[in-house]
């Protein structure tokens, strides 16, 4: 059997080792990856904002008193009364303005029929209807309503005028019981009273600025009233008070002023009205004067209005964007152009025959006092400047603060001076067009205490 048994002769090779091209490249991504991240979380982050046209609009709202010069007319008889004119119209002296009967007068109704509008009240209506258009946002969805009563004022004014029409012809064919009645002076006529037609503005107290307990009493046609009963009034001149409650704080700021710039809600329309003020019972009372557009508002005895106290237009930043910088103020004539190009600089004295000149950047003008701001970065302590063509030398020593913003447009960090025209809660209006100031679309770091001159923005 030990013959039969046959000797094993396998000898174990080990296997080479190859090297893997794959997990290196890996291994180098992977490290890359890392490195990136680290450095991508450490180094500092600056956010950009780009310089856009704006304006700030800083305005305060109120609801006034309006003060005209208003005579009550009252009625010489009983009877049914009806009116020739529409409320807001002008009217002259001897125009006739009312009838009283001793019956109700029987007009024929046209609602069934198409009354063509004109191209005047077609117009009215549109500019209405634009004015709102152009003028609508969420926050005043109350125009709705404005704009509702405008165009319906149109169209009664359309059904008032077939009225007047027929009152007319009524009149002219000696009606039974039927007394026309006309004015003894002119004015804007209204058909309205509410007890304030005798009030003046000094008159006026903080406490008749509350719509509580405000009554109006209107008169309607064809119906009965008493001999003596107000039966319309008239507003003898265009010239007007719209008397307004201030706050302490609205106070202060217009304490100086004369006039102010207003805008009415109802319509949009702007005007500059004189402007004085006086303290009453302990509050505040604005008085804007007007001199013309009495008869846009001469139905209402509260009106809305607006005190635009500021509307500058400029460019817009971010408050975050300002910072402030030192810089050397130096006189304007002692710069220079030199070197082999033609750039703006000084000559520096270096105690030597030949002064070394050195281009400057400037930063800001100021030519109220003939100096420029240039960068302390660029000189060394204690230089001493020498003007062009002369002996006389000025050393480097007075600095000045100036507000400005970190333009970023060429990828690294340059100060910016900026002029401050208004300001909101969050933002600055700034001058535009300024040489050494910003541009429309200029990108800026929007926070500008977080960058230094010269820093690299990636």
């Amino acid at each position: 059997m030990a013959g039969n048994k046959q000797s094993s002769n396998i000898k174990v090779y080990q296997k080479k080792k190859h090297l893997n091209i794959g997990i290196i490249i890996f291994g180098v991504i992977f490290i890359y990856l890392v490195v990136t991240v680290l450095m991508y979380l450490t180094e500092k982050h600056i956010s950009v904002y780009e310089v856009r046209e704006g304006s700030i609009l800083k305005d305060n709202s109120y609801t006034g008193l309006a003060i005209r010069n208003e005579t009550v007319i009252r009625s010489e008889d009983n009877g049914y009364v009806n009116y020739f004119v529409s409320a807001g119209s002008k009217v002259g002296a001897k125009t006739q303005i009312y009838s009283l009967s001793d019956h109700k007068l029987q007009f024929e109704s046209k609602s069934g029929k198409s009354q063509k509008l004109t191209s005047v009240e077609q117009n009215n209506i549109r500019q209405k209807t634009q004015t709102f258009c152009e003028n609508y946002s969420d926050e005043s969805f109350g125009d709705v309503y404005t704009l509702k009563s405008n165009i319906s004022s149109v169209l009664d004014g359309k059904s008032n005028q077939n009225r007047q029409t027929q009152l007319a012809a009524l009149t002219d064919a000696d009606t039974d019981g039927l007394h026309v009645f006309s004015a003894d002076s002119d004015g804007i006529i209204c058909y309205y009273v509410d007890g304030f037609e005798k009030i003046t503005a000094d008159d006026v107290t903080p406490d008749m600025l509350s719509k509580e307990g405000y009554r109006k009493k209107e008169q309607k046609n064809n119906t009965r009233i008493k001999s003596g009963t107000p039966v319309y009034k008239l507003i003898k001149d265009d010239d007007w008070t719209l008397v307004i409650p201030l706050t302490k704080e609205c106070a202060k700021e217009l304490k100086d002023s004369s006039s102010v710039h207003v805008r009415f809600p109802k319509d949009n329309e702007t005007m500059t009205a004189a402007f004085s003020m006086k303290k009453v019972k302990g509050s505040y009372l604005g008085y804007l004067a007007f001199d013309s557009s009495m008869v846009r508002y001469a139905q209402n005895r509260f009106v809305d209005v607006e005190l635009i106290l500021e509307d500058q237009s400029g460019l817009k930043i971010p408050k975050s964007a300002i910072t402030k910088k030192d810089f050397y103020v130096i006189p304007e004539d002692y710069l220079t152009q030199g070197g082999n190009s033609n750039s703006t600089g000084v000559l520096i004295d270096t105690g030597k025959e030949n002064a070394e000149f050195q281009a400057v950047d400037i930063y800001y003008r100021d030519t109220q006092t003939g100096s420029v701001y240039v960068n302390p970065d660029d000189f060394e302590k204690n230089t001493t400047l020498k003007k062009a063509g002369s002996s006389d030398t000025y050393q480097l020593s007075e600095t000045k603060q100036l507000k400005g913003v970190y333009n970023i447009n060429r990828g690294y960090a340059v100060f910016r001076q900026v002029q401050i025209l208004c300001e909101s809660d969050d933002y600055y209006i700034v001058q535009s067009g300024n040489d050494y100031g910003l541009s429309n679309y200029d990108h800026i770091a929007l926070t500008g205490k977080d960058v230094h001159e010269g820093d690299v923005i990636s």
